[in-house]
């Protein structure tokens, strides 16, 4: 049985909470508490599995809350925030703290049993999260102020990534770790509505890459990071010697909207075997068919390994399947994709046909 500790200083939604986990055969209630400061005792007697964590609260802010248990008592947390542009910010700050995930609270009553299944999903996928000792005490430091450069359109790599439970940490972790002159970047994180624009600018601030939402039709530039905004796919297709994307609002894939499997169809499509898949942490299977289309076609495919994984889901369907060429601690991935990179001198790809390439069967 998972046990779920429920913070939040409202009332209506520690009753919306502590009904979702009653209604679930493999969970149990820990608690449900109106405050961090009360929070700290039921963590001692009750030893939950998963929190979930209000993020504005009297007496201790949420965030205030969770640097102290991550420093003390890892457990995974699942912050629940407003959605409002500061509601959002402080849940990317909440992420680089240590939570694994977070869930927008309904925007009335009326929606709170719509979203019910997905609360439960998001616990579900947390208890099986792996939680280290997080001891981060400030924000990480923005990135030198980049020189004023021409955006150029990329002709040679393209680089495709998929991540969902604990990927806003880990893509953080890689995208800072690589040099502003990497080829066109893809990512699709299952994120929802609202949180995207603030993710992609906050990977801005701290990086090298320009980081940004991906937009329809904008020509893909290198050195620039396009990540997939919330509840859309993102795409990719060849139009002569250029690769350009695509952001649609096709049904959902694997449940899933943006798709890992949508991106990697499209990129080995577009790019061959000049294309690079990785799949980061995950729960689920979301990316795995689809990368081994990618490695089929030629591409090189890097899953994230176990240890480093905060959910080792989505990256053991990949390599199950035998869809990764390669298997990586996070940390050694950013290395790996400038070897790889440096493999080709970015060589301009064969004039391909115009429009969108269909699926890789």
């Amino acid at each position: 049985m998972i046990k779920v500790l429920v913070i939040d200083d409202s009332a209506v939604m520690r009753a919306f909470l502590g009904k979702v986990v009653g209604s679930q055969p493999d969970m149990e209630l820990a608690g449900v508490v109106p405050d961090p400061l009360l929070a700290i005792d039921r963590v001692r007697r009750s030893a939950p599995d998963v929190v979930t964590l209000d993020v504005e609260m009297p007496g201790m802010n949420g965030l205030e809350f969770l640097r102290k248990l991550m420093a003390v008592k890892p457990l995974p947390v699942i912050m629940i925030s407003s959605l409002t542009r500061e509601g959002a910010d402080t849940t990317m700050r909440a992420l680089e703290l240590g939570a694994v995930d977070f869930f927008p609270k309904p925007a009335s009553f009326e929606a709170l049993d719509g979203v019910a299944h997905d609360i439960a999903e998001k616990i579900r996928a947390a208890a099986q999260a792996r939680v280290v000792r997080h001891s981060l005490a400030a924000a990480p430091q923005p990135a030198p102020p980049r020189p004023a450069r021409l955006a150029r359109p990329a002709t040679g790599k393209l680089i495709g990534i998929g991540a969902s439970t604990g990927g806003v940490e880990a893509l953080r972790t890689l995208l800072t770790a690589l040099p502003a002159d990497m080829p066109p970047i893809l990512i699709a994180q299952h994120m929802l509505p609202g949180f995207t624009e603030t993710f992609a600018r906050r990977l801005n601030e701290i990086s090298e890459l320009t980081v940004k939402q991906a937009e329809d039709g904008e020509e893909a530039a290198q050195g620039v990071a396009y990540v997939a905004p919330g509840g859309r796919h993102l795409a990719v297709a060849r139009r002569q010697a250029r690769y350009v994307v695509q952001v649609t609002d096709d049904p959902p894939v694997n449940r899933h909207r943006p798709s890992v499997d949508t991106l990697f169809r499209t990129l080995a499509a577009a790019a061959g075997e000049r294309a690079i898949g990785l799949l980061l942490t995950g729960m689920g299977a979301d990316g795995a068919e689809a990368m081994l289309d990618l490695r089929r076609a030629g591409a090189a495919t890097i899953a994230q390994d176990e240890a480093t994984s905060i959910v080792f889901g989505m990256p053991r369907q990949a390599i199950a399947c035998g869809a990764a060429r390669e298997v990586l601690p996070l940390n050694d991935m950013a290395r790996r994709l400038q070897e790889l990179c440096a493999l080709e001198a970015a060589a301009p790809i064969p004039p391909g046909p115009s429009g969108p390439f269909p699926p890789t069967p």
